[in-house]
């Protein structure tokens, strides 16, 4: 008797792996952290709702680097300002906030855990700043919170430098080690060799890794389902890709891909309603000028710039000023 096959679509294996979202953090690039209550609580309930695992509302940075008359709420993120849009966070996720590394008063603004609706504050640096980042990271795990090193423009450093740096980040306090390609610049092959170095000295001290990209070559989604199939436990992801420049992987892609463990249908809404109306004013997402400094592993500032049409140059003038030839 002939065997019948079944066309029917196996159902999709949930990964294991964590998904914290940074759009109000890492949005707040764009707008100084200017997000009004009913916005910051919207990405909450969405991400809550979807089955998000962390909420990333914002920067711990301190007020002497940042004018509070520019600045918004979410770029210092005081408990007060916490508890009156989330309340005493009595949803099922984990709330994170990020302290830059020489932009923070850290131990004024860490307390203790149980004066804080915070689980996990993440600490953020380039590779020269490594030392006081991991003071911090140290602080905070006193403290009693989860803790992650963030380590950015991951893309601008040799492999001797990130096996240096990583070495560092795991013999640290930070439960979590992060890989960061901030300026977008990672094609799949660099990706693949840096994630591999992050893994391998994480894994060897017992460490979560994680996985945080920008999109300027649009490889945002491609390369952090690569980190996802190659054993990362936390991703980053952003509603509508909202973040610095080019933007992040979007968390609604990320909710799809592990559908049916996350109901994509939150994040659509608060995507569409809370989002995508700044986009006009905000002008995140690929463009030209970002895909250039990608391109050139270039700071997304000079293409924020030039995006900003303060210079008055043509695209192509803006290749001639970073091409190094």
């Amino acid at each position: 008797m002939e065997e019948k096959i079944s066309h029917k679509k196996a159902p999709r294996q949930s990964p294991k792996t964590a998904i914290l979202d940074c759009t109000l953090r890492d949005g707040g690039a764009m707008n100084s952290s200017r997000f009004s209550d009913k916005t910051a609580r919207a990405v909450y309930d969405a991400c809550a709702d979807a089955g998000v695992d962390y909420v990333e509302v914002g920067y711990k940075n301190s007020r002497r680097f940042f004018d509070p008359s520019v600045y918004g709420d979410w770029r210092f993120c005081d408990e007060s300002a916490l508890r009156r849009v989330f309340g005493e966070n009595p949803r099922p996720i984990k709330i994170a906030v990020m302290a830059d590394a020489g932009k923070s008063d850290y131990r004024a603004a860490i307390p203790r855990k149980s004066e804080s609706i915070v689980s996990l504050v993440r600490v953020a640096t380039y590779a020269r700043g490594l030392g006081e980042a991991l003071d911090i990271v140290k602080h905070a795990a006193d403290m009693g919170y989860e803790t992650s090193v963030n380590l950015m423009a991951t893309s601008s450093l040799s492999d001797a430098e990130l096996d240096d740096a990583f070495g560092l980040c795991v013999e640290s306090d930070a439960g979590i080690v992060y890989m960061m390609d901030s300026f977008g610049a990672l094609t799949p092959r660099a990706f693949d060799n840096v994630f591999s170095r992050c893994l391998a000295a994480a894994r060897g001290r017992g460490k979560r890794v994680g996985v945080h990209i920008h999109d300027n070559l649009q490889l945002a989604f491609a390369n952090t389902i690569s980190a996802i199939r190659g054993g990362a436990d936390i991703v980053d992801g952003a509603i509508a890709g909202l973040g610095r420049g080019a933007g992040n992987c979007r968390t609604e892609m990320l909710a799809g891909y592990f559908s049916p463990r996350t109901d994509i249908r939150p994040i659509l809404w608060c995507a569409q309603n809370e989002i995508e109306p700044m986009r006009e004013k905000l002008r995140w997402g690929f463009a030209g000028a970002y895909m250039l400094t990608g391109i050139f592993g270039a700071h997304p500032s000079k293409a924020m710039e030039f995006m900003r049409g303060e210079n008055g140059k043509s695209l192509a003038e803006f290749y001639d000023e970073l091409c190094p030839l």
